[in-house]
């Protein structure tokens, strides 16, 4: 069993080997939300790379609830208009016997304040970020549950349509439906809320919709936290049971993840946190191993058999493969690597390199007391998201038909980041203004 070996879904599709191009926001699509030319050669460029699985950064069922002013978003009322460019970007993605899945989501109470001052969620629970703007979140009504379920299931039609080979759920993070799981943000007490059972239904009956739609031989993947590693919120043994849920629910894969904006493991991250003294710290021989999640997934594993992806942190083949063998997970997931390099998976495929690149070492505000490692959350804070945007560049870059330019320093990535997001933001208002 090696990274060269193909895998197959339960749906009776076949991943041509074992490796996936995590989902990572692109945020380069036009001011009216459709994809564009960006899309195309970026992808052209990955599906070149010899990955089995493209996974895009997150496609929103919601203009007013975007993650980022520059995302894609696919409503029926607009839809047509980008088809053309949708089906472009799936022949692009899908050259190499490459498959390309759709990420599909709903940022919930993580939706910049910019964009919409009261954002749905599950509950009013507000999130609160130094330096960061969002809006006071309003409980989401029965009928409008309803309805974003359909949103979901749209989407995931116009995928298939468009040529993409499947869809990932995104319920990790902190967006809408990884708030659904989380008991400190869903306090409701309908059939919705309480019990683990209830706060899964949402992600059931989405499931079952797409399933109903597209038939049994469309892949659906899940991405869903391991925990959020924070206090009262999803703990592991809560998201074992979850994972069985949706497993039942009929799903192709579950990519095991992490934390929130407010607790970011997803990066890697542990002594970064916006709210410390509920940040629950994982063990230290947790952290120590190489893939963020890999102890998590070995516990989903235990209690399901559908194939799991376990993404963040692997950086070497033996780690990899390690996984593999062990049958912790069937699929491993890359992102940061493939931001300023395209084929670094080729190349440790054919055998060139045994290690991907660790961008992330090498960036730093300066030493000392700057770097990443400083006593100062501050100084740690800029460090983490400074190297947030210098791959978020790096995307840009490739999306401009440019090659990632590694010499881009630390600082000048996140203030160019910042600048660009701000006129993203102030041309998706303007686009706004213009349709109503």
């Amino acid at each position: 069993m090696n990274l060269k070996d193909k895998v197959l879904l339960p749906c009776g599709k076949s991943i041509k080997n074992r490796i996936c191009k995590a989902a990572m926001t692109e945020r380069i699509a036009r001011a009216d939300n459709f994809a564009n030319q960006k899309h195309l050669k970026l992808y052209r460029t990955w599906s070149e790379g010899e990955i089995g699985v493209l996974l895009t950064g997150n496609v929103q069922i919601d203009r007013n609830h975007l993650e980022g002013p520059a995302n894609v978003c696919i409503e029926e009322n607009t839809y047509k208009e980008q088809l053309p460019f949708l089906k472009k970007w799936a022949e692009e993605g899908t050259r190499n016997n490459t498959h390309l899945w759709m990420q599909v989501s709903h940022a919930g109470r993580q939706t910049p304040g910019e964009i919409n001052t009261s954002p749905k969620a599950p509950s009013s629970v507000p999130l609160k970020i130094p330096g960061k703007k969002f809006g006071k979140p309003k409980a989401l009504t029965p009928t409008e549950i309803k309805e974003i379920i359909k949103k979901f299931t749209f989407v995931a039609k116009v995928a298939r349509e468009s040529g993409f080979t499947g869809v990932q759920i995104h319920s990790a993070h902190g967006y809408l439906l990884s708030e659904f799981l989380s008991p400190d943000i869903n306090l409701r007490n309908d059939e919705w809320g309480g019990s683990i059972e209830n706060r899964t239904r949402i992600h059931v009956e989405i499931i079952k919709s797409i399933r109903q739609e597209l038939g049994s031989d469309f892949p659906i993947s899940v991405k869903m936290n391991s925990a959020d590693f924070q206090k009262g919120g999803l703990t592991p043994e809560e998201a074992v049971v979850a994972a069985k849920i949706i497993e039942s629910a009929g799903v192709d894969n579950i990519e095991v993840s992490g934390g929130t904006y407010e607790q970011p493991k997803l990066l890697g991250l542990d002594k970064v946190s916006v709210q410390p003294k509920r940040s629950e710290i994982r063990k230290n021989s947790t952290i120590a191993r190489e893939a963020y999640f890999l102890k998590y997934a070995e516990d989903i594993k235990k209690h399901t058999t559908v194939p799991l992806m376990v993404t963040g942190g692997f950086r070497t083949k033996e780690g990899m493969e390690r996984a593999i063998k062990s049958r912790a997970c069937e699929i491993i997931g890359v992102g940061r690597p493939l931001c300023a390099n395209p084929f670094a998976i080729k190349d440790l495929l054919e055998g060139k390199i045994d290690h991907l690149p660790s961008y992330e070492k090498t960036l730093s505000l300066g030493p000392g007391p700057l770097s990443p490692s400083s006593p100062f959350r501050l100084i740690q804070a800029l460090n983490a998201f400074g190297a947030q945007a210098w791959f978020y560049q790096q995307i840009k870059r490739m999306g401009n038909n440019k090659t990632p330019n590694l010499k881009m320093g630390l600082f000048s990535a996140f203030r160019r980041d910042a600048r660009e997001d701000k006129e993203a933001f102030r041309k998706l208002k303007n686009k706004t203004t213009t349709h109503t």
